[in-house]
């Protein structure tokens, strides 16, 4: 009984060190506020104030993760409750010390203290999470577009966007065109003291742009009022229910990757059995990792570059691939046919990946796994769990977004 509070109050104080870490990550998302800043710094109020990307954007996560807890427990498999992972690097993350700024969590996950040994079981608990958090994005989703405030809202952000009028956004996000200026600081007041001389006019996070996927351009298309100003991708960080309900989307398109032992892959697996899914998982890990490796190693890197470039990142596709088979030979194949693919369609097409996938291509490669376990009941699925299943690849599909974070 001991132990289990004990680890009832590790759970809270995770949750409590999350919801401040992501409370802190709204703030300055939203604001440009930072903690250690002297301008701008994160006040009380403003701190409050970031709880309007914390509550919706935990809210979904939490959602999703007691999908597989209820889940489990209707399955009678003994199962912890959610274990949430603060991650946050503060203003380091922004003024270019560590160059990524951070939402103030890498999610949460559940211990699962059984052997699962159904595939019906791996079916259920892996589905209920994303469909149940796919559905309070919706809700987030909706909620921020349909309450969208006031154009000017961006200016008391952004006041230097008003010195070029409301056609601002032809002009702020061109990277060589505009430098700070006398006439800036005669209408707005000195500029932020950690812009340095040579910064280029407009805000710091000016280049950084969300990617668009299928259910926010539908969004945006279909559930924004007309008369309203709809953010742009550069400008979506400000609005904290439509930004928290993107990250929504991002980590259940995340979790519904039909490969290995995600969600997607136990989704995909109670649909198509084992022989059959560690065929399609090893394709589909192949051609992820094809794509997110687009653009790396070109011919437009010069000679000398190319020289220790393309060891060291065969070396780091073959790490990637080494429990591909259990041929060393095999593996090693595979790198050099991924490499020599991306090398060419990269430097002739000119068609660009995106690396963040790559990172998380080699974190399923190294430990996540490529394949999913065989069960011992490997009865095929109902039809009913049967639709669920293509649902919830039809899911991953609307979420998706290739190029989720860009700069541009």
């Amino acid at each position: 009984m001991k132990k289990r509070y004990r680890r009832w109050g590790i759970q809270l104080l995770l949750f409590l060190i999350t919801l401040t870490t992501t409370t802190f990550a709204g703030t300055e998302w939203q604001y440009m506020r930072f903690v250690g800043f002297d301008l701008n710094p994160v006040t009380w109020e403003w701190f409050v104030k970031g709880f309007a990307f914390s509550l919706p954007f935990l809210g979904v996560l939490t959602i999703h993760e007691f999908g597989h807890y209820f889940t489990a427990k209707w399955h009678k498999v003994k199962v912890t409750l959610p274990y949430y992972i603060p991650f946050w690097f503060g203003s380091l993350g922004w003024i270019g010390l560590i160059g990524i700024p951070s939402i103030g969590t890498m999610g949460a996950v559940i211990r699962i203290k059984d052997h699962i040994n159904s595939r019906k079981q791996f079916f259920d608990i892996g589905i209920a999470g994303p469909l149940a958090g796919f559905i309070a994005a919706l809700v987030v989703l909706f909620y921020g577009f349909t309450h969208l405030p006031e154009k000017e809202y961006i200016y008391e952000i952004h006041p230097e966007y008003q010195y070029f009028g409301d056609n601002f956004e032809e002009i702020v996000y061109q990277k060589d065109t505009f430098f700070l200026t006398k006439d800036y600081e005669q209408q707005f007041g000195p500029a932020p003291a950690f812009w340095p001389d040579t910064m280029r006019f407009g805000p710091s996070d000016a280049t950084f742009a969300l990617g668009g996927n299928l259910l926010m351009t539908f969004f945006e298309e279909n559930v924004a009022p007309e008369d309203d100003w709809v953010p742009n991708a550069y400008e979506i960080i400000h609005y904290p229910w439509i930004f928290a309900g993107y990250l929504a989307l991002f980590f259940t398109a995340l979790n519904l990757i039909p490969i290995g032992q995600l969600d997607g892959g136990h989704i995909l697996y109670g649909l198509i059995g084992s022989q059959l899914h560690r065929k399609v998982s090893a394709t589909l890990f192949i051609s992820f990792v094809f794509y997110s490796g687009l653009g790396i190693v070109t011919l437009a890197d010069t000679s000398e570059v190319l020289m220790w470039e393309i060891p060291l990142y065969i070396g780091f596709l073959y790490l990637m691939f080494s429990r591909l088979t259990r041929s060393i030979q095999t593996n090693l194949m595979v790198a050099v046919a991924v490499f020599t693919a991306q090398f060419f369609i990269s430097s002739y097409f000119n068609v660009q990946g995106y690396f963040g996938w790559l990172l998380f291509a080699f974190l399923i490669g190294r430990l996540l796994g490529i394949y999913h376990p065989v069960t011992f009941e490997n009865e095929p699925l109902s039809p009913t769990r049967k639709v669920l299943g293509w649902v919830a690849l039809l899911v991953f599909a609307l979420c998706f977004t290739p190029n989720p974070f860009g700069l541009s």
